[in-house]
């Protein structure tokens, strides 16, 4: 997957209830974004399968890319555009023998060494944070800041590492903090809540990534 066809603006979908997150990602579609990642904890197996089957769908209307959080089996029945997995999911190496060399594998990294051993999986772009507290992840790692990110970027500089695209995450909650992480050399952003509740701003999120 080469890193110039990923959009720069994930959509990383809420809601308690199948209504609440298809509604939500209905509206994030709706107001410009390209990309959905399928998220939701809660959902037992069944339920989690229905709302991947009718967001696909979706995503195949809207020209968006479609990936699911962690169950690749799931993705690759569905045959959608990837899997983002977390630490301690499935391996990159393993979703990649399963869903073949064109899908969409992202890693989460909290740390440079989480970075290091992403690029060496060689997965297709890394969700690195949290950027600032977040209530959508219960067990939170520790906050990173803009230093944070400025920090890993340079190391991966000095190290003369791969190129892999760097997505902030975590607790990004206005234009402003969107504007410093572009500076800080992010190449885009993971959204939640700050998409959920303001929609109508994904054309300004999407300017300052251009």
């Amino acid at each position: 997957m080469q890193a110039n066809t990923l959009e720069k603006l994930q959509y990383i979908s809420q809601g308690h209830s199948l209504a609440q997150q298809k509604n939500n990602i209905l509206k994030a579609l709706d107001d410009g974004a390209r990309w959905i990642q399928i998220r939701w904890k809660q959902a037992d197996e069944k339920e989690f399968h229905r709302l991947s089957q009718q967001v696909k769908q979706a995503c195949d209307q809207y020209g968006a890319q479609c990936i699911i959080n962690d169950h690749v089996h799931l993705a690759k029945d569905l045959d959608v555009d990837g899997v983002h997995l977390g630490l301690e999911d499935c391996s990159i190496a393993k979703a990649r023998a399963l869903l073949g060399p064109s899908k969409i594998i992202g890693g989460t990294a909290n740390t440079f060494e989480d970075v290091q051993q992403r690029i060496r999986e060689r997965c297709d772009y890394i969700g690195l944070g949290p950027f600032k507290h977040t209530y959508t992840k219960q067990k939170l790692s520790p906050l990173l800041g803009i230093e944070g990110y400025k920090n890993i970027r340079n190391k991966i500089n000095l190290q003369g590492l791969p190129p892999t695209p760097i997505f902030a995450i975590g607790g990004i909650d206005s234009l402003d903090d969107i504007q410093r992480l572009v500076q800080a050399g992010v190449y885009g952003v993971a959204l939640s809540g700050l998409v959920t509740q303001t929609p109508h701003i994904i054309s300004s999120i999407k300017n300052i990534l251009q």
